[in-house]
């Protein structure tokens, strides 16, 4: 009988690295709007360097405070992968510090994401590894378990399932669906090359601001008072 909450499945449905690249250099605000403003990881969960985020998700749903499942995915996970640990959001112990990212980053992993607390950030923020977290605390993590690992979890609010694809920024992370993922990558591509546009236009001083004239604001029913607040 399945043991549930102490559980590792040891395959992953990873999208092809063809289709995860196709999102590399993307902002994750343009792919959020493609989205529908959809998708995004709460932004309680803050990046805490400049790396940008680019892999497919191996989960971990952790007993909050207790990091023995996180252990065990960094020995799993493949290169590319972004190891997504559901920590309950609990902050009373942190999930992991220096010596397991350090490991990560020998692994050749993508990154990492914690819904709870790490520590050591000083040196988390000078490793050239995405590391982002719900905060920070000193007091270490147990190691008794139980946990699961490649299962369905909840990160910042959303269900993220093993092999989705996350891409995260200093904005934060967008999490895409692979069977979504060419469409989506498709129409974000169109909308940064708008903006970039948008920005020639700008410095050409011909940006086309009409929708926020005085006369588009008097037809929304906004009234101008020709006087100072009394």
């Amino acid at each position: 009988m399945s043991n549930v909450g102490f559980r590792i499945y040891t395959r992953v449905n990873r999208p092809a690295k063809e289709l995860v690249e196709q999102f590399k250099g993307l902002p994750a605000a343009n792919i959020a709007d493609e989205m529908n403003r959809l998708g995004c990881v709460d932004a309680r969960i803050k990046p805490l360097n400049s790396t940008p985020l680019l892999g497919t998700a191996f989960t971990v749903k952790a007993r909050a405070g207790d990091n023995l499942m996180f252990h065990k995915a960094i020995d799993m996970a493949q290169p590319g992968d972004v190891i997504v640990v559901d920590g309950q959001g609990d902050l009373t112990n942190s999930f992991t510090g220096e010596i397991m990212m350090r490991q990560v980053l020998k692994r050749g992993l993508a990154g990492v994401v914690v819904d709870g607390a790490v520590r050591d950030v000083d040196a988390l923020r000078e490793l050239p590894l995405a590391i982002y977290a719900a905060g920070a605390t000193p007091k270490g993590p147990y190691k008794n378990g139980p946990g699961e690992i490649n299962v369905p979890v909840s990160c910042g609010g959303i269900v993220i399932n093993p092999g989705d694809i996350l891409v995260g920024d200093g904005d934060g992370i967008v999490v895409i669906s692979p069977p979504d993922a060419a469409v989506v990558a498709q129409k974000a591509k169109t909308k940064q090359k708008k903006e970039q546009e948008t920005f020639r236009q700008i410095e050409a001083g011909n940006l086309d601001r009409s929708a926020y004239s005085d006369e588009a604001f008097k037809k929304m029913g906004c009234e101008f008072i020709d006087d100072y607040w009394k």
